[in-house]
């Protein structure tokens, strides 16, 4: 048997090939970044844009009915962080507690560039530019119109939380939102359903209840002052009656369909009086614990977002005609 010997410092050592001191062994091969492991799952567990926006309305009551607050470093408790691509990975299933916004931008193995024209639900508009502080992500729902200048979208933004609102991020000619696809972000969104047509009471003398109440704060709220005690009387006849006759409807004294859309006044935050009045004595009426006070505040509003989900309206804690129907 032959045995291989190297000199090294005047030592041979037989068997053994010795490096110079000044060598160094070859670097072993780095292992994969954890987000690559993390993204080849999230690719393989694709979502549909229906359950994706589903998962998005989730955020916007999750707080014991009210939004998520935003955060850049606390963690909700389903795992993902309380910002906007933390908002966005959840909806998306993706690894906890989330990649940042840059990297939803720009791996390839998350998100595809797409064009403006071929936004569709589910898809992501993203400002990956800047700092912390102006990188954003919102989720694109759909346009408002056939005109493509606005459209609905879900987002975590700081100083509110969850959002759902009309927005037109990378719309504008040189924008910094640019649009994206999810790449596991698989099949078609069912068309929406159409709402119901409203079906609004009738009340009329002798009626008496909570839609009756609602009526009275809704005149009042117009200028027709009744008292609001729930007994539709001669007083609230004649106030009905002043109120048709001043809006070209049939002055009868009876508040069915055709009144009620003019009656009611859309209410948002901020608003306050009698109209906030009827709106909080509806919602009581539906179970949410308020305060009949006129001033739509922070719990007013968690409470008709809440209302808005649970009856599929849109959830943007704008109380106007769809969901006043839906109250009364």
């Amino acid at each position: 048997m032959i045995l291989t010997a190297v000199a090294v410092a005047g030592l041979a050592v037989p068997g053994v090939t010795l490096l110079p001191a000044s060598a160094s062994a070859a670097p072993a091969a780095p292992a994969a970044p954890a987000y690559r492991a993390a993204a080849a799952e999230a690719r393989a567990a694709t979502v549909t844009p229906a359950e994706m926006l589903r998962r998005a309305r989730t955020w916007l009551t999750a707080n014991n009915g009210a939004q998520v607050p935003y955060s850049q470093t606390s963690v909700w408790s389903d795992g993902y962080r309380q910002d906007c691509s933390g908002y966005v990975s959840m909806t998306l299933g993706l690894w906890k507690s989330g990649p940042n916004t840059v990297e939803l931008a720009t791996n390839r193995s998350l998100t595809t560039p797409i064009s403006l024209g071929d936004l569709k639900p589910g898809d992501l508009l993203i400002d990956a530019s800047g700092s912390n502080t102006t990188r954003h992500v919102v989720i694109f729902e759909k346009w408002t119109d056939s005109s493509h200048t606005a459209y609905t979208a879900f987002e975590q933004r700081g100083g509110h939380g969850t959002d759902h609102r009309v927005r037109t991020y990378g719309l504008a000619p040189g924008s910094e939102y640019k649009p994206y696809r999810p790449v596991n972000l698989s099949g078609e969104t069912p068309p929406a359903p159409e709402p119901p047509a409203a079906q609004w009471p009738l009340l009329k003398s002798g009626a008496r209840g909570t839609d009756v109440t609602t009526a009275q704060y809704l005149l009042r709220a117009r200028g027709h002052g009744t008292a609001a005690d729930g007994a539709y009387g001669p007083r609230t006849t004649a106030q009905a009656k002043a109120f048709q006759s001043a809006n070209g409807l049939v002055a009868d004294g009876e508040i069915g369909p055709r009144t009620w859309p003019r009656l009611v006044v859309e209410v948002r935050s901020g608003s306050q009086g009698d109209a906030v009045r009827a709106l909080q004595t509806q919602l009581v009426a539906h179970g949410y614990e308020l305060t009949v006070d006129g001033r739509f505040g922070p719990a007013t509003k968690a409470a008709v977002t809440a209302f808005q989900a649970g009856e599929k309206l849109v959830v943007d804690g704008v109380v106007g005609p769809r969901t006043w129907a839906a109250l009364v």
